[in-house]
């Protein structure tokens, strides 16, 4: 299959390493990977805090970008972001209408369609659960608010991570509750999402595990943030870069990306 990257703009500035991941797993899975250039901001903060018309050209740019894979140019979109999938299948063609743009609205659902995040483009559509990667780690998983109930990912992930050799996965107690981040929630209801980062942070220090993966780098960056704060000693990582290496070729991120965590 020939599939297009949507990186996000939080991944593409701050967690490259996801974006990276991704692509190394595709491919390695013998697919090829576009990455087009004009790819910007899904423009999901600015819907969720109510900006429309600020939205609105940030949705004009991600159609227009991504439209080629509406004349079989590519065979889908995937992003390494339940949060941003969402925000592309339930707020783009919403927000164009209430703008009156049919036009693009009619666009927007189309992508949409092609648009996936990467454990159900792996199950779903390339049909796969065992990738061949190897990881021999203890590991729990967070399932993030926007892969669960608006992208609806489901447990793919986990699909995914129990097929991984060398693994000791332990599951996160409580681990469809929101982290408390949610964006701008994070910044507007400070003292609720601490309380709700703390109980996350029990949850995940109550496992044992070395390492907390998870399908969005925005939860991760704010979980991790907490967990470092608190000298924990685990790590977070993106849910790629468990599947992205394998035995025989381990991956690592460059050396010149962010870290996450202790």
């Amino acid at each position: 299959m020939k599939i297009a990257l949507f990186s996000t703009c939080l991944n593409d500035v701050m967690f490259p390493q996801a974006a990276q991941a991704t692509v190394h797993l595709l491919e390695r899975l013998g697919h090829t990977v576009v990455f087009p250039k004009d790819q910007a901001c899904c423009g999901q903060m600015h819907i969720n805090t109510g900006y429309y018309p600020e939205a609105m050209p940030m949705i004009r740019n991600h159609v227009q970008t991504f439209e080629p894979v509406l004349n079989g140019e590519w065979d889908a979109i995937v992003a390494p972001s339940g949060s941003c999938t969402g925000s592309i299948r339930t707020q783009h063609a919403m927000v164009a209408r209430e703008q009156d743009d049919e036009g693009l609205a009619s666009k927007a659902e189309l992508i949409a369609e092609k648009t996936f995040d990467l454990p159900e483009l792996i199950v779903d559509v390339l049909g796969q659960t065992d990738v061949g990667a190897y990881f021999p780690h203890r590991v729990t998983y967070h399932t993030t608010c926007h892969s669960l109930r608006v992208a609806r990912v489901g447990d793919k992930p986990l699909q995914l991570l129990q097929e991984v050799e060398g693994i000791d996965y332990v599951p996160l107690p409580d681990s469809d509750e929101c982290c408390g981040f949610g964006g701008t929630f994070s910044l507007k209801n400070s003292d609720v999402s601490a309380a709700m980062m703390s109980d996350k942070m029990a949850n995940v220090k109550s496992t044992g595990a070395e390492i907390l993966v998870a399908g969005d780098y925005s939860c991760l960056m704010s979980i991790a943030g907490g967990l470092s704060r608190t000298r924990a000693g685990i790590r977070a990582i993106h849910l790629a870069e468990v599947l992205a290496g394998t035995r025989a070729e381990p991956w690592t991120a460059p050396a010149t990306n962010t870290k996450v965590g202790a």
